[in-house]
């Protein structure tokens, strides 16, 4: 008999340490955050672990009693943590003081949700040394998988295009790198010849330089992918772009789709889009404006993948204009927000003007709302399954791109050949005259557009 797909799902149950001044909210948020993580992975959570501590850097990060009912929930080994002197890749804490934890773990007795079910995989809602990870699996006797790890596998099952795909694999290595010494093996094997080890080099030494020489193999492959897309990029300068830009599941690929009517994907799961897709607004406008979707952000993104993804973000720091999308009916979109811009900020967009959309208003209630507007007067209210609200956003970008906007008649004779297409397609013609020479377009037009024209025309003539 066949497993439902229900069944055939891993069980998994998440851990995550309280550190002080992390509230109980702040806590939630983040462990609610990692359960879309890991069911966007494919897993079930069947259980959460929480324990308040003074660091995340003891060598089991849990103490003893949450170790045992850690056991409990895997049915796995109770405590078989390096308690012998293991490394502790030199930032465990030298006292792991487990009786101070023990205490908790009386007051928190009454309050510890029991097994449901036996779970196979456990989810640690922070970053594992390689020895941390270590000693839970030991603990646990199953696989563990920390908060990076879980992000990594999903960009790398969500990643299409080949740069996306370089990317990912990219921080995948860079993450793996120091972990080879849990799955590597660690024996001398002499050897020499053309292209082989040098003496005295271990297996995991040899790891290690295999996966230097092969980062460095993608990171050039990557660079002439980007070479690319500064060429695409540099013939776009002329053209008008507003980038979307926000948390992941915000709604942003929702409104990409439904603003330049593409079938870009829309999916109920973290990070659906990694790649950067760029399409002009539809209906059409004129000047042509071009809206591009980018890689959602999440708090706790690692670095490594914020470094890799530089050159698809950078497809914001060239826009026009960004619009901050968030999902005005996530309690948290705040700290989200912050995040967004913190990422933004680290690649080096910091001047981009920007319009903040407060999507999904068709979630919140009519006092929230309220509250919402008067906190955000600024902000934009919508909600993509609106056909009214879209039309009002199209008209807001476009007024944008117009305030600074001059109007003026620009006289072309017949003799100047493609510059009348040029003006249609990159100015808002309001008039237009014919004579015996030519003809005059009344336009209203960017004052740099406008200069490109005028030095066309004096070239032609």
């Amino acid at each position: 008999m066949q497993k439902s797909e229900s069944n055939s799902r891993l069980k998994a149950v998440l851990v995550s340490v309280q550190l002080p001044g992390v509230s109980a909210e702040d806590l939630q948020s983040s462990l609610a955050e990692l359960t879309r993580l890991v069911t966007t992975l494919g897993y079930d959570v069947i259980g959460q672990l929480t324990q308040k501590r003074d660091s995340d850097r003891q060598a089991t990060l849990l103490g003893e009693g949450k170790l045992k009912e850690l056991a409990e929930w895997t049915k796995g080994p109770e405590d078989e943590s390096d308690e012998d002197g293991e490394e502790n890749d030199g930032d465990d804490s030298a006292n792991d003081d487990d009786s101070n934890d023990d205490k908790i773990d009386e007051k928190e007795e009454s309050q510890i949700a029991r097994p449901t079910g036996r779970a196979e995989i456990v989810i640690v809602d922070c970053d594992l040394s390689p020895s941390q990870l270590r000693n839970l699996e030991g603990a646990a006797g199953v696989q563990v998988l920390d908060r990076t790890g879980v992000i990594i596998e999903i960009f790398s099952r969500h990643a299409r295009t080949k740069a996306a795909r370089l990317q990912v694999e990219i921080a995948r290595l860079v993450y793996m790198a120091p972990r080879l010494r849990e799955t590597g093996g660690g024996a001398d094997r002499q050897g020499g010849g053309i292209g082989g080890k040098g003496a005295g080099e271990t297996s995991l030494e040899l790891d290690r330089r295999r996966i230097r020489d092969r980062i460095k193999e993608l990171k050039d492959e990557l660079a002439a992918i980007g070479n690319e897309h500064q060429l695409r990029r540099a013939r776009r300068e002329k053209e008008i772009t507003v980038a979307l830009v926000g948390y992941t599941n915000a709604g942003k690929s929702s409104l990409m789709r439904a603003m330049t009517g593409s079938e870009v994907l829309v999916a109920d799961k973290l990070f659906a889009t990694l790649d950067t897709t760029i399409r002009p607004i539809h209906p059409e406008t004129i000047p042509k404006i071009l809206l591009s979707d980018t890689v959602g952000f999440i708090k706790k993104l690692p670095h490594d993948l914020v470094a890799s993804f530089k050159s698809t973000l950078d497809e914001a720091s060239h826009a026009s204009l960004l619009l901050f999308v968030v999902d005005a009916s996530d309690g948290s979109f705040r700290s989200q927000l912050a995040v967004t811009k913190e990422v933004l900020a680290e690649v080096g967009v910091t001047d981009v003007p920007s319009l903040l959309v407060l999507n999904k208003q068709d979630r919140l209630k009519i006092e929230e709302r309220s509250q919402l507007a008067a906190e955000f007067p600024d902000a934009f209210f919508m909600s993509t399954r609106s056909p009214e609200d879209l039309k009002r956003l199209r008209d807001t970008i476009l007024s944008f791109f117009e305030k600074d906007m001059v109007e003026e008649d620009l006289f072309i004779p017949y003799t100047a050949q493609g510059v009348v297409g040029d003006v249609r397609s990159r100015s808002r013609v309001l008039m237009e005259t014919y004579d015996e020479r030519g003809v005059t377009l009344k336009i209203r037009v960017s004052t740099d557009v406008l200069s490109q024209f005028h030095k066309r025309l004096q070239k032609d003539h």
